[in-house]
């Protein structure tokens, strides 16, 4: 599944990230493959919310549907 399918307050792990140029923008974030982070919120038509380490971080929709991640 990708990180934009997530449900609210749900666990996920993040899988992979297969594009290089998205792999680098979600280390910006601090986000890396086997993270452990927690989906606050889905705005509709607009980011994804999520939590790591007590800081939120919103992640566009496009930049989202790359991101495979896993239900811990």
């Amino acid at each position: 599944m990708t990180l934009d399918k997530a449900k609210k307050g749900q666990v996920i792990r993040i899988k992979s990230i297969a594009n290089e140029l998205i792999r680098v923008q979600a280390i910006r974030f601090g986000l890396s493959e086997g993270e452990v982070v927690v989906c606050r919120e889905i705005v509709p038509a607009g980011p994804v919310v999520i939590s790591r380490h007590k800081q939120e971080i919103a992640i566009g929709r496009s930049l989202a549907r790359n991101i495979q991640v896993e239900l811990c």
